[in-house]
C-alpha cells in the first residue's frame, strides 16, 4: 500500500507528553495516529466520547452558592486570621 504524509499542529508540551507516552507503550507517534485512524474507520466515528464537561448537581449548587456570595458578601463568612479559619474548619 502506498504511503502518504500528513502534518499535524499541536502544542509543543502536548507533543512531548504524547511522544513520551507512545514510547512507554512501545509505539511511535505515527503508529499511534494510525491506530487512531483505523479505530475511527472501524467505528465510523471517534472511538471515545467527546462531550462538554457538565458539572453534576452538587457542583452546580456550589457554583451558584459562590456566585450568590460574590453578589452579596454578607451571605458567607469571612476571616482575617487564617488560624481562626483553620480552627473552625477542623472542628
Amino acid at each position: 500500500m502506498a504511503q502518504t504524509s500528513i502534518n499535524i499542529r499541536m502544542d509543543e508540551n502536548l507533543k512531548h507528553d504524547f511522544d513520551r507516552l507512545c514510547n512507554d507503550l512501545g509505539l511511535t507517534m505515527t503508529a499511534a495516529f494510525t491506530v487512531f485512524a483505523k479505530a475511527v474507520i472501524r467505528r465510523q466515528g471517534i472511538p471515545f466520547e467527546i462531550a462538554k464537561n457538565i458539572p453534576n448537581t452538587e457542583t452546580m449548587a456550589a457554583i451558584e452558592e459562590v456566585e450568590a456570595m460574590i453578589e452579596n458578601p454578607s451571605l458567607g463568612k469571612s476571616y482575617t486570621d487564617v488560624h481562626e479559619m483553620m480552627k473552625e474548619l477542623l472542628a
